[in-house]
């Protein structure tokens, strides 16, 4: 194993690195993409407008080059020589290039680069991006050192190459400096680029949820309107700054003067709601641009929700934002809101914001949205900023998250979602996000039949949801099955500390309640601990003897106010104990009040006595309604109606505390890995036979370039050379069907296991072959795979689909037989980490025949754990291999590794294969 990679790297794909949008530093965008030969205008113009020493610097004359110059920058087609790569924006009125790279070959792995920004946006961190990119892309073909020439007091310059965090070396000349850097991804550049992402993200989003003003483009007259809705939200909620009403047809909406088009506003906006026709969305863009809006929501749905001429509509208006330098929520979305005092935004149709509070969500469903603060305001559920994000062609819930990660007002997190749009940029945003907040997901459509032809166990295996559960599991996502279970998860950790471990003590006046919730308790993971003999003397001190001091402890139907308080004084300090959950129904309604004063007061004086770390949560049956939450001393304590609510929320929240407090998973990058080999085979196999299953002789290559074991032998294409291999591996062996197209041997009589001697393996040959031609797929038949029998291991599986959202999902499990009989598997989204395969190989039920069962021995842990990542890493590099089957793997006991045993590789022109 070699270096280890932070699991944080962000994950970029080809089409990501080639174009895409930039955030800069001041929160404004610009769209960058390889330059093609039509450019070549533009890029005159651009080269034009730099002054003579950044124009030396960039095509190394102070003179304006010559056409035929101009139009080789613009030729990409050839990476390996020379590319050029532009950064375009709408800038006075029309599209220009703002900034340029290129890079050319300068020696085999060397590539000479140079690059210039437009003097009007030096300082927005645009050179280091540029820079950045082009090192990605001269990795891709071929070059890890970068070579650039520049004046010695162009300290810009020299700003980018320290900015960036690339290794690099500076040599000074007279008055010229060389810089010779290596492309190579290092610690430092992969955490500033994740710097630089996060509070340019941040940056880009603060107008929408700090906006100085609000412009509501639509704004009607009628008051069933939408946009006139949108304007009396904004006032009824008293949003501190001007609201600003569009309607080229009056002159007042709800009171407030109203303007005829953006255009004609009195001060640059931050914010405009857009709320016109579908038809003329596109034309308010404009002329919100120019007036200098910086931030979108656009209400208007009919665009990429309904498919055909919609997408395409969708695909122009996100470049008409994005070309303008602006951000968007939307469109086919209810808006936002930011309930911070200070700001008080409700830039939506919903009739009354939730209260004020620290916990942020987003909605994909506008609809969803609206039943959700209905529901927070019934609950008391403090937000702090709400977003629906309706189509998500722009601003996403990855954006999102690195808002809210930086927030001061937010500290958990709630996500409704439908869909992904970049899981693979999820993982390690949620993953670092939850380090410091909690967030809690619920995912619609989790039903939906995820249906393909799957030729391997793995793909059969993984079903349409497995993606998502895999990704919520290593990112510390907390998934909520339904909207209640998310309200209760977030109104516990909200307002509550975290639990140091999952021994509950729980408390009622009737048993009933206790045992549904203890049951509860038990199923999610929490411990309901016996209580120490110390703990109930001092409980028996008071309680009468009918009353129960075990845990639960059941203070019986005629418990008072002072027998709650002490109960919850002895309770909450105690050692032994993680969490308190307490529990009431009335007996009689009268006392009701009394008993919560009992329960206040034992909190506050629990609290004082060492029981300050714990969670507490209330289980309240009587029929007058508290809330959300009761208030003890400032703090809130949740309520919940039934009693295996907060056992349910406990259990969930006490995995993500365990979660947090282990150390970060790394990417091993293993050096005796040759890729080069790999990539070789895989090509060789689909020019010669198009895509599919590898034979059985290239799948040994291609599991020897990777590392990994597989048993002696080898491939026999006759029945005496399968004799003679028999014979140098020693008997008894397996004689198996070799076949790049036929996948399941054992359906049609392709293994012979236990064969004794050479007479044996010829007629085991013979009988595989006549098979075939009697079905007549002789062809099928490339020869037989010879190995020795395995015995003494236990059988594992590894695997790998291809999802074409997720990408590579590897699964573990028992293996042979089983891992379609029991289906005691368990998936996760590649790259894993080492805390990834760690976890994998423990999380499956089968796990105590891998730790030694009845006498058989333990099996080799880490061995299985390096199949996993070697695994991992393959399929991350090598995107040819879009399927895999390792099974059965033997897994040997501490010391003596794994052998595998059989396998299929599927080798496609793309991962989106058959």
């Amino acid at each position: 194993m070699g270096q280890v990679k932070p699991s944080y790297v962000p994950a970029r794909s080809e089409e990501q690195t080639e174009s895409g949008t930039l955030i800069l530093r001041d929160g404004t965008t610009a769209e960058i993409r390889l330059a093609r030969p039509d450019d070549s205008d533009a890029l005159r113009d651009f080269i034009e407008r730099l002054p003579p020493e950044s124009r030396r610097h960039r095509v190394f004359s102070e003179r304006i080059p010559p056409t035929d110059l101009i139009d080789f920058l613009c030729n990409s087609s050839d990476p390996h020589t020379h590319l050029t790569q532009i950064v375009t924006r709408v800038w006075r009125g029309e599209k220009r290039i703002i900034a340029a790279g290129s890079y050319f070959a300068k020696e085999k792995t060397t590539a000479e680069v140079a690059l210039a920004v437009d003097d009007s946006f030096h300082g927005k961190g645009l050179g280091t991006l540029l820079l950045e990119r082009m090192a990605l892309l001269a990795i891709r073909h071929g070059f890890s050192r970068l070579w650039a020439t520049t004046h010695a007091e162009n300290s810009a310059m020299r700003e980018v190459f320290r900015e960036s965090g690339f290794e690099f070396r500076e040599t000074v000349e007279g008055g010229a400096m060389q810089v010779e850097l290596s492309a190579l991804p290092t610690a430092s550049s992969v955490l500033r680029s994740e710097v630089r992402d996060r509070v340019a993200t941040a940056a880009s989003l603060r107008p929408f949820f700090q906006p100085n003003a609000v412009a509501v483009v639509g704004a009607s007259r009628d008051p069933a309107a939408i946009g006139h809705r949108i304007v009396e939200a904004l006032v009824s909620n008293r949003f501190q700054g001007p609201v600003y009403p569009i309607n080229p047809k009056a002159a007042v909406v709800a009171c407030i003067p109203a303007y005829p088009s953006a255009k004609a506003l009195p001060e640059p906006v931050d914010l405009a709601i857009i709320a016109v026709p579908r038809d003329i969305v596109l034309r308010a863009v404009d002329e919100c641009a120019e007036r200098g809006v910086r931030a979108l929501v656009v209400i208007t749905a009919g665009f990429a929700e309904i498919g055909g001429d919609g997408q395409d509509l969708q695909n122009r208006l996100v470049e008409k934002v994005r070309s303008h330098g602006m951000r968007m929520v939307g469109p086919n979305c209810m808006g936002l809101l930011n309930t911070n005092p200070n700001v008080r935004l409700n830039a939506s149709f919903a009739a009354a914001a939730p209260p004020a509070g620290r916990v942020a969500m987003l909605s994909q469903s506008g609809a969803l949205g609206l039943a959700i603060l209905r529901a927070a305001q019934h609950l008391n559920l403090g937000l702090s900023t709400f977003v629906s994000v309706g189509n998500k062609a722009d601003v996403s819930g990855n954006d999102l998250l690195q808002y809210w990660e930086e927030d001061s007002d937010t500290d958990v997190i709630l996500l409704y979602l439908e869909s992904f749009g970049n899981p693979r940029r999820f993982a390690p945003l949620a993953r670092r996000v939850g380090r410091r907040k909690p967030i809690v997901a619920v995912k619609g459509g989790r039903t939906q039949a995820g249906s393909r032809a799957a030729g391997s166990h793995t793909a059969a295996l993984a079903g349409s949801e497995v993606g998502a559960e895999a990704l919520f599991r290593q990112t510390g996502v907390i998934r909520a099955d339904t909207l209640d279970e998310m309200f209760a998860l977030a109104s516990a950790l909200g307002n509550q500390p975290l639990p140091r471990g999952r021994r509950v003590a729980i408390m009622t006046n009737a048993g009933g309640p206790a045992i549904l919730c203890a049951d509860a308790c038990e199923a999610g993971g929490l411990t309901v601990i016996e209580l120490s003999p110390e703990i109930k003397t001092q409980l028996a001190a008071f309680l009468p003897a009918t009353a129960s001091r075990s845990n639960p402890v059941d203070l019986i139907a005629s418990a008072s106010s002072e027998d709650y308080r002490r109960a919850i004084e002895i309770l909450l300090p105690t050692e032994d104990v993680d969490a308190l959950i307490i529990i009431y129904i009335p007996v009689d309604t009268t006392y009701a009040h009394t008993i919560l004063e009992g329960i206040r007061e034992g909190i506050s004086n629990g609290r004082a006595k060492g029981g300050g770390e714990k969670p507490i949560l209330l289980c309240w049956m009587a029929e007058e309604r508290l809330g959300g939450a009761i208030q003890v001393a400032g703090e809130h304590i949740p309520i919940y109606a039934s009693p295996e609510t907060p056992a349910q929320a406990l259990s969930k929240i006490a995995t993500y505390a365990e979660w947090r407090t282990q150390p970060l998973g790394m990417i091993p990058d293993f050096e005796d890995m040759n890729f080069s080999l790999i990539k070789g085979v895989c090509a060789k196999a689909i020019q010669t036979r198009g895509e599919g299953w590898l034979s059985a002789e290239e799948t040994r290559m291609v599991l020897a370039a990777t590392g990994l074991a597989t048993p002696a032998g080898g491939l026999a294409r006759t029945a005496d050379e399968a004799a003679t291999i028999a014979s140098e591996i020693g008997f008894p062996v397996a004689v198996k069907l070799a076949s790049s197209t036929l996948v399941h041997k054992t359906e049609i009589g392709g293994v012979h296991l236990h064969v004794k001697d050479q007479a044996a393996v010829r007629r085991a040959y013979k009988d595989i072959h006549d098979r075939l031609a009697k079905e007549g797929r002789r062809e099928a038949m490339d020869g037989v795979l010879v190995q020795p029998m395995m015995s003494g291991g236990v059988e594992v599986m590894v695997g790998v689909t291809h999802d074409p959202l997720f990408g590579p999902l590897i699964a573990f499990g028992l293996g042979g037989i089983h891992v379609e009989i029991l289906r005691d598997v368990c998936f996760r989204v590649a790259p894993l980490t080492d805390r990834d395969a760690a976890e994998m190989v423990r999380e499956i039920r089968g796990h105590r025949l891998l730790k030694g069962y009845r006498g058989h021995p333990a099996a080799d842990l880490s061995a299985i754990e390096d199949v996993l990542l070697r695994i991992s890493r393959l399929v991350e590099e090598i995107h040819e291999i879009t399927e895999l089957d390792l099974n059965p793997i033997f897994a040997f006991p501490p010391g003596q590794a794994c052998r595998i045993v059989d396998a299929r590789i599927w080798a496609s022109f793309s991962p989106l294969k058959r």
